[in-house]
């Protein structure tokens, strides 16, 4: 078994970023108000949110300037309910924004967050852990990576809107994005009971998908380890179309939905398990 490794994708923000900065270039003014997958937010609405991504970035980890701290966070609910909260309120002040500005500022705080992501230090303590992984407490890499996730799929977000959705989804620019989702299934699994050994095998398809296990090391209490090879049967295996994958982790469709997409194997209940990944704070 070979257990996942740590992913370094601090030089893949120019490239994504230049792809936004084209596409958002090239909108037409009614491709401004098309409706996207967020249910509340049109395309330019999600060009603001990564505005504001930008600026919480650089404010925070940059300049160490938090604001005004938020009252009352007692569980993972109230931190996304605050975060709902600061996400409408941005957005919402952002309509007196035209197009124009919008893209001359996101040229900018790209810049500016993809000096600071090449700046950090991997493998130091990152201010904020990835709650959808489950971690108390996570290295700068993991972060990182997580930031990514958030770029790429707001701005594959835009691409499915307007009928550009090709252009991210090269190897290059999405295998990170998949690999960094699939850290979430540990923590997605940790209520499963299942015998020590067993073998989830997640395989998503497509010239930029990959093939994950996910095995069960211990049943009393429940504990599971990802890894990038596996030894032995599969007790289940999963089959993601990569058109799928990002959507169904993002709540980007219905997971009923996904469902009808996707190929199951073996003990199905423990396959379908997956179906309730989220990999974003919602």
């Amino acid at each position: 078994m070979k257990p996942v490794e740590p992913i370094f994708v601090s030089d893949l923000f120019p490239p994504l970023h230049a792809e936004l900065l084209a596409l958002l270039r090239g909108l037409s003014d009614d491709d401004w108000h098309k409706p996207t997958l967020c249910a509340l937010w049109n395309v330019k609405d999600i060009a603001v949110h990564l505005l504001d991504g930008d600026l919480r970035k650089l404010s925070v980890y940059r300049d160490h300037f938090f604001g005004t701290p938020p009252n009352n966070i007692s569980s993972s609910r109230d931190l996304v309910t605050y975060l709902n909260q600061l996400n409408a309120e941005w957005v919402q002040a952002a309509k007196r924004i035209s197009p124009r500005v919008l893209i001359e500022l996101l040229e900018q705080t790209g810049r500016d967050v993809s000096e600071l992501m090449r700046s950090l230090d991997p493998f130091a303590p990152s201010i904020f852990s990835v709650a959808w992984a489950g971690e108390k407490t996570s290295l700068n890499w993991f972060d990182t990576a997580r930031e990514y996730t958030e770029r790429w799929h707001h701005q594959q977000q835009i691409r499915l809107a307007v009928g550009a959705a090709d252009v991210i989804m090269r190897r290059e620019l999405y295998f990170p994005v998949l690999d960094t989702f699939m850290r979430a299934l540990p923590f997605t699994y940790r209520m499963v009971q299942a015998d020590e050994g067993t073998l989830l095998q997640v395989d998503i398809t497509g010239e930029a998908g990959g093939v994950w296990f996910l095995l069960c090391t211990n049943n009393t209490p429940p504990a599971w380890q990802l890894f990038f090879h596996g030894e032995g049967q599969p007790t289940a295996t999963v089959s993601i179309p990569q058109d799928i994958a990002w959507r169904l982790f993002t709540k980007g469709i219905e997971p009923a939905r996904a469902e009808t997409m996707m190929r199951f194997t073996g003990n199905e209940a423990l396959g379908k398990h997956v179906l309730t990944v989220l990999a974003v704070m919602a």
